[in-house]
């Protein structure tokens, strides 16, 4: 069965955008737990910031490497969108964290232990790493109206 070469560019670049998404969320879970269990900061503010922290990360990698093969249509409108859907995502992540713990909090009775709330934690990044996805691929990165958009030959 031969695969359409739209779909294999669109598997090369989802595969680019996992491994870059992985050293994020590494980064993320990281600085989140440095910030609940090391700064004692609140849940919610520390999902915020630990976002921010692997946003860094995440800008440079999907440029330079995930959808390098994508218009560069000018630095500061393409950072411009970055933020912007990051901001989007960070916000969603944050409310997931929120609900998450009340949640979890109204089931037990009682604050969350560390366990529950990285698994918590790592729901909502699930959820918003395929929003952000769609919004890279088709905002933030996007193709000119041309076909020439294909990446190089390696």
């Amino acid at each position: 069965m031969k695969i359409p070469a739209r779909l294999r560019r669109l598997a090369g670049v989802g595969s680019r955008f996992l491994i870059v998404g992985a050293i994020s969320t590494v980064i993320e879970i990281a600085a989140f737990n440095l910030f609940v269990f090391v700064f004692d900061w609140d849940p919610v503010v520390s999902k915020i910031a630990a976002s921010l922290v692997a946003l860094v990360n995440a800008y440079i990698g999907n440029r330079e490497w995930a959808f390098r093969h994508r218009d560069r249509r000018g630095r500061v409108s393409e950072l411009a969108l970055f933020l912007a859907t990051n901001g989007i995502c960070t916000l969603l992540g944050a409310g997931l964290v929120w609900l998450g713990v009340e949640a979890l909090e109204a089931i037990v009775g009682h604050a969350t232990g560390a366990f529950a709330l990285n698994v918590v934690n790592l729901i909502s990044i699930v959820i918003v790493v395929l929003f952000r996805f769609v919004l890279y691929h088709k905002v933030v990165f996007r193709t000119s109206g041309s076909s020439t958009s294909e990446p190089p030959a390696a």
